[in-house]
């Protein structure tokens, strides 16, 4: 019997079932009795063209060729049945290579190891450690968009107020013109905010058919992200254009159409 890799799957079974399918490796029938999900990311295929049958086969019909080479191994791959005892498992695994060809399992020097876990940890930290750098960046953008949008807001309140003292001589209320200049800034910030949104979507649609260094996923635009990074703009906005807004609809409209 034998176990596929994912790549090795498709290579040897392009568009058809692998399990109950029949391999000949120097002449011998193995059956594919299971396959393996894509290990790794990106490009990164080595782990994924491999075949896996049982060790007691590949001991006595595929040996290690040379002297004094029964049972031994090129190398061992193994996995901790939880992901907290990857220090234990490595532990017991140095016990078992060290007991088997006589040597002291606490030596460093006798092992040439990489514990995935543990890197996985380490890239991991790094990955947060982005994450709150680029949340920083991104509250600080937001803080000035918002004060942009509190200037772009003062500014068209002064060079509108012949208008709003029009409109509440006319009748308009209070809080008509705090919705009028309310309203203003919610679109605003919601039209640029999805403007930005398209952008960024069709620059990562792009850069998606460029293939980059190996185990390096093309970027992609996460919908829930995009909602996000819009309710939050548009939130900042909303909130940067209530003192306009106010300063706006309390305005006194003979003061206001006095002004040019």
């Amino acid at each position: 019997m034998i176990v596929l890799g994912s790549e090795l799957q498709k290579t040897l079974f392009p568009g058809r079932p692998a399990l109950g399918a029949t391999l000949l490796i120097n002449s011998m029938s193995f059956q594919v009795v299971g396959t393996l999900p894509h290990l790794g990311r990106g490009d990164n295929l080595w782990l994924n063209m491999r075949g896996y049958i049982p060790f007691s086969v590949m001991e006595s019909s595929f040996p290690i060729k040379g002297d004094n080479q029964q049972g031994a191994i090129s190398f061992i791959e193994y996995q901790p049945t939880r992901t907290d005892d990857h220090v234990l498992a490595q532990k017991e695994v140095h016990k078992i290579v060290g007991r088997n060809h006589q040597f002291d399992p606490n030596d460093e020097n006798a092992f040439d190891e990489w514990d995935s876990i543990q890197s996985s940890k380490m890239v991991g930290t790094i990955f947060d450690v982005m994450n709150m750098f680029l949340g920083t960046v991104g509250m600080v953008t937001l803080a000035l968009g918002a004060i942009g949008v509190i200037n772009i807001m003062l500014v068209a309140v002064s060079e509108r107020t012949h208008e709003i003292g029009l409109r509440k001589a006319l009748g308009a209320t209070n809080r008509n013109i705090l919705f009028h200049f309310f309203l203003e800034g919610l679109l605003l910030t919601l039209g640029s905010g999805l403007i930005g949104m398209a952008l960024a979507g069709g620059l990562m649609a792009v850069m998606g058919t460029v293939r980059g260094p190996g185990g390096f996923d093309p970027p992609k635009l996460v919908p829930m992200s995009a909602m996000l990074a819009i309710g939050s703009l548009t939130l900042a906005g909303v909130v940067a254009g209530l003192y306009p807004a106010r300063k706006a609809a309390h305005l006194q409209p003979v003061e206001a159409l006095r002004q040019e």
